[in-house]
């Protein structure tokens, strides 16, 4: 297992999860940690991820950097998101295995499963029927993603762990309009009509200051920021949703799935996923010691008899609980003291209608939730203020 002093990779350790994991393994004693920002470091080049590897030679690998966006990201980027992602992961699940490293942790999405699985999702749905059309790229790359970890486990007898987060919200939050997912879009959204309806001009400034949008900053002229933001369903004292507001969505504070993901990191080996008792018995030819001849699992294919078939071996992680979009516009319309009206615009998609996971394997490993989305919608609110 990993000790304080073990040398712990978080790629993509300026995101919402990432960092969030990274303050978590900070507050646990793990100090030593190594992260790269994009510019430093482009990890769908397979020669500078290889370098780098090379000369860190971490312990432990986070796998928490994606090409990320909502509904309106999936539809315009499919090429991006479908190749980014899969660059991505590929370049650092072979590096971690071509340089020994003891553990990986594998960041997907609850996208992977079909669009019209049985609610609540259990892991066992995946790859049971169609996926939602709008985000199927992403889904893919991400699927790919939980197989290479399965695989590289049941090949060479690696231990690398794939959770699948429900929809994430929380401290460095993406709240760009053109690529956002839907909480953040929404409060920022609200807060501009908010501002707009106030005539607060050098807030609205220092908003797009800090986050244009298509280019415009706070230093465009009044008609040229209004023009931009109508755009997107912002107008004074008036915010226009996608859809009908009736898709059901479950949310998890980020700081809870950096929780959740470094007990898994921590605490839970492929071994207790699919059954100790099957796989270490068996794998790679045990020998009577106990030792594990890795070489004898070379060029195997993950083909044991004897185990049966192993797969949806990743992990759900969420609250199991559920809300409408309308009353999730209604939770951020009050932390944000909106006094206008928010419309929905049904012409435009909803997406899936409902995606809410079943978390059974994640609390029978030792872990639940902690902060509910009431509070949690304040809480990200207090923090948009203050950056």
């Amino acid at each position: 297992m990993l000790d304080k002093n073990s040398k712990i990779y978080v790629a993509g350790h300026h995101g919402l999860v990432g960092s969030a994991i990274w303050n978590n393994l900070l507050r646990r004693g793990y100090t030593n940690l190594i992260g790269r920002s994009h510019k430093e470091l482009d990890l769908t080049d397979q020669q500078a991820v290889k370098s780098f590897f090379d000369a860190e030679k971490p312990d432990a690998v986070v796998l928490a950097a994606a090409f990320v966006g909502g509904i309106m990201a999936n539809s315009l980027y499919r090429a991006d998101f479908i190749m980014q992602n899969m660059k991505m992961q590929c370049n650092v699940i072979s590096e971690s295995y071509a340089h020994g490293v003891k553990k990986l942790l594998f960041l997907g999405s609850t996208c992977i499963y079909p669009k019209n699985a049985p609610q609540p999702m259990k892991e066992d749905c995946l790859l049971t029927s169609p996926l939602e059309y709008t985000n199927e790229e992403y889904a893919i790359a991400k699927i790919a993603g939980l197989k290479m970890c399965e695989s590289y486990n049941l090949q060479y007898g690696t231990n690398y762990i794939a959770v699948m987060p429900t929809n994430l919200y929380g401290p460095n939050d993406n709240f760009h309009l053109e690529n956002s997912h839907v909480m953040p879009a929404m409060m920022r959204k609200i807060y501009l009509a908010k501002l707009l309806h106030n005539g607060a001009w050098n807030q609205i400034a220092a908003d797009l200051n800090k986050r244009p949008v298509e280019g415009v900053d706070g230093a465009a002229s009044s008609e040229a920021i209004e023009q931009v933001l109508a755009k997107y369903g912002i107008y004074n004292n008036k915010v226009v949703l996608w859809g009908t507001g009736k898709p059901l969505r479950e949310f998890l504070w980020s700081e809870d799935m950096a929780d959740a993901s470094v007990h898994v990191l921590l605490n839970v080996n492929f071994s207790d996923i699919i059954g100790i008792e099957k796989y270490s018995s068996v794998h790679f030819g045990a020998s009577a010691s106990g030792a594990v001849d890795r070489n004898n699992s070379e060029g195997r294919g993950g083909a044991i008899p004897a185990l049966g078939e192993i797969r949806n071996c990743h992990i759900n992680v969420g609250t199991g609980k559920e809300l409408t979009i309308r009353e999730l516009s209604e939770l951020v319309v009050k932390a944000v003291g909106f006094e206008g009206t928010v419309e929905f615009d049904t012409t435009k998609p909803d997406g899936t209608m409902r995606k809410l996971i079943d978390v059974s394997k994640l609390h029978s490993l030792g872990w639940t939730h902690h902060v509910e989305i009431e509070d949690g919608v304040k809480k990200l609110y207090e923090w948009y203020k203050k950056n």
